[in-house]
């Protein structure tokens, strides 16, 4: 399959380009679909090359258009007019593959959008869209794009996402007049999943009741089935925790829907070089030192443990908390004892063969460093972070 991806260098163009052409190198699995080439249009193109991508081409993605022009009529005549010779050249080379157009929520020119000439030059297009459907007989399919926002985005720009990541992570101000206007988000990933499903025929079909879409379908319209309604505060709220990350050692919710998860994701790629790598507070004693990286609420702590050869860390049992050790480097022993018994279980452990231990409530444990010369390196998982006021500790050595 050849595809045209017209706008290629703007935020979804490059998003989807970069997808495109993992599929097509074997980079991206798991995908019904076979690219053979990946034709990237833009502004910048050469004319005769945007005739022969139309000629040859077996899906178009129709991505170009203008959204901060300096005058008003520039609105038309970005987005009406490139829709119109997009169809013609189609046309010129009777070319019936299916077409995608990107418009905007704005194209229903409801509420706000009323009077929008941005909007206004969208519907223009959506219509010339739809007759060209029907005069050739092509699929068509015209996805009425909410608010995006993902990596790559241009900040300061149309994304009042962008901007704001950029800001925060890069410590400028932001602009917020009304924290309560209430925005509809969609993820870049999420549409480029979306698009790439269109490409063999597994598009979601909508209709709108005003600005709302409602999926149905048999809809004259496409849209992506997964999208966000969001604050300006939530988000204001939501990326300054993400600043402080460093120092709380904090995560976000990872649920794989969450809307957290995406707006974090989002906020890393607009770091600058020198926010990109951060100290840890390594808890130092004669025994190694000891390393949290990650507290979570629901999910627990991640450290990291050093041991100095010949030394015993531990010697304590814990009523409900529960731990995982992972020797990475060096070479240990694991012992574990249930309280009130004399049965001690060893557990013999090297970074050479990666291991789980268990740190099991009741039992009390230790970790021996072997080694007379080498230190041994531990990954921790904790299912509760450390809490000094309820530590859960208690002191008992394994072998009396």
């Amino acid at each position: 399959m050849k595809v045209l991806v017209t706008g290629a260098k703007g935020f979804v163009g490059k998003n989807l380009c970069a997808q495109l052409n993992n599929i097509k190198e074997g980079k991206a699995r798991n995908y019904p679909i076979q690219i053979d080439e990946v034709f990237e249009y833009d502004i910048d193109s050469k004319s005769e090359d945007f005739d022969r991508y139309c000629r040859e081409a077996d899906f178009v993605f129709n991505l170009a258009g203008v959204n901060r022009p300096k005058e008003n009529d520039e609105f038309m005549k970005g987005n009406f007019d490139f829709v119109s010779t997009l169809l013609d050249t189609l046309k010129k080379h009777s070319n019936n593959c299916p077409v995608m157009l990107s418009s905007s929520i704005q194209a229903t020119l409801i509420g706000r959008y009323g009077q929008s000439d941005y909007g206004k030059s969208k519907l223009a297009g959506e219509e010339l869209f739809f007759n060209y459907g029907k005069e050739s007989g092509a699929k068509v399919l015209i996805y009425r794009f909410p608010n995006l926002f993902g990596k790559w985005c241009r900040p300061n720009y149309n994304s009042v996402v962008a901007t704001f990541c950029n800001n925060i992570a890069n410590d400028q101000p932001i602009q917020v007049h009304d924290l309560s206007v209430e925005l509809e988000l969609l993820y870049i990933d999420d549409l480029i999943e979306e698009m790439i499903g269109a490409l063999s025929g597994n598009e979601h079909h909508c209709e709108f009741d005003g600005v709302e879409t409602v999926l149905k379908k048999d809809g004259r319209y496409c849209a992506v089935p997964i999208s966000y309604k969001v604050t300006l505060g939530r988000i204001v709220e939501l990326l300054n925790s993400f600043k402080e990350m460093p120092c709380t050692l904090g995560v976000p919710d990872l649920s794989p829907c969450s809307f957290e998860k995406k707006l974090y994701s989002t906020y890393l790629s607009y770091l600058p070089k020198e926010k990109m790598i951060y100290d840890l507070k390594m808890n130092y004693d004669n025994r190694g030192s000891f390393t949290e990286i990650i507290r979570t609420v629901n999910s627990g702590q991640f450290s990291v443990n050093i041991s100095k050869p010949r030394i015993t860390k531990g010697q304590h049992w814990h009523h409900t908390k529960n731990e995982k050790f992972v020797v990475v480097k060096g070479h240990g022993l694991i012992q574990l004892r249930r309280e009130g018994s004399n049965e001690v279980f060893n557990f013999e452990v090297s970074g050479d063969k990666i291991q789980v231990v268990e740190m099991i409530p009741g039992y009390t444990h230790n970790i021996i460093n072997l080694s007379e010369t080498e230190d041994l390196v531990t990954f921790m998982w904790c299912n509760e972070p450390f809490d000094p006021n309820h530590p859960d500790t208690f002191f008992d050595p394994v072998e009396k």
